[in-house]
């Protein structure tokens, strides 16, 4: 089946990686299908005006994903960010493309999920396990940091003259979000079979946050420093900012996970996927300060 025949549908398009796989599968020519389930009714008329059959789908609602599967070829699964119900979702899914006969199935899980001490590891490691049982046709990326994790905290570095974290000296191997959609958009357009395949994507260079908050004070100009603070601070400093306490456990945990380098991966399996270098994490830095 060439790929002007495929069928392909991304899931979670109304999220930031969702919508960036869109645009990376447009791009590639309008000879390919691409077809997309988000859960918001006001995306839909934006989507179908670029030509992507678009449809309103949840993963908490299986009768929903029948319907939005029914012909696809190839899936991407985007992990849901439903922290502690996203299992039962992405069996939800996982079931649904079964039934479909889905004859590819992509999910996005998490960096070394098989060994990594994150805690948000813990639901990766399940959904894997899922897919092997499904009998799904499946490919793994397990995406590594996003920089953009870090240069959201940029306003607040500058405001305060201080980037502050858990990580210690560990080293932080991040790529951008638009490189991790285009490793997705390479795996769905894939000519060589990919069932089977798990792919630990990362980006090319690594940094520490000390090093990060120097790359912001040089390029800004403002004086930055990093400062380490203990986990159990970092939480309570982050759900002092007005952060839910799931979200703030979530980042400190990361936080003191990547002290242990559970962010870094120095394989190259993202730049070597797209076929380009990644986006150094400097650059990422800059584009921030200029917006």
């Amino acid at each position: 089946m060439s790929n002007a025949s495929l069928r392909l549908l991304v899931t979670g398009v109304s999220g930031q990686l969702g919508r960036l796989v869109i645009d990376d599968l447009l791009a590639k020519g309008s000879s390919i299908n691409v077809e997309a389930i988000v859960r918001d009714a006001g995306a839909l008329a934006a989507l179908t005006a670029r030509g992507v059959a678009a449809k309103i789908a949840d993963y908490s609602k299986p009768e929903t994903l029948d319907a939005a599967f029914a012909g696809i070829d190839r899936l991407l699964l985007i992990s849901s960010n439903a922290l502690g119900e996203r299992v039962e979702q992405h069996r939800n899914v996982i079931a649904a493309a079964k039934r479909a006969g889905v004859t590819l199935l992509a999910y996005t899980s998490v960096l070394h999920a098989d060994t990594s001490a994150l805690a948000l590891a813990e639901e990766h490691r399940q959904t894997e396990a899922l897919l092997r049982q499904s009998g799904v046709p499946f490919v793994v990326l397990r995406n590594g940091w996003y920089t953009e994790n870090y240069t959201a905290s940029i306003p607040a570095a500058l405001a305060h003259g201080v980037m502050l974290g858990s990580a210690g000296h560990g080293r932080i191997a991040s790529a951008s979000r638009a490189d991790y959609a285009a490793a997705a958009a390479a795996v769905l357009t894939a000519t060589v079979p990919q069932d089977g395949r798990i792919y630990e994507l990362a980006g090319d260079d690594a940094y520490t946050l000390a090093q990060f908050a120097e790359e912001v004070a040089r390029v800004s100009g403002q004086a930055v420093v990093y400062r380490d603070v203990p986990e159990a601070e970092y939480k309570g400093i982050l759900v002092g900012a007005g952060l839910p306490d799931p979200i703030a456990s979530l980042l400190s945990d990361s936080d003191a996970a990547a002290a242990n380098d559970a962010l870094f991966d120095d394989g190259r399996q993202l730049s070597t996927l797209i076929g380009r270098p990644t986006t150094p994490w400097s650059e990422t830095i800059a584009a921030t300060l200029k917006a």
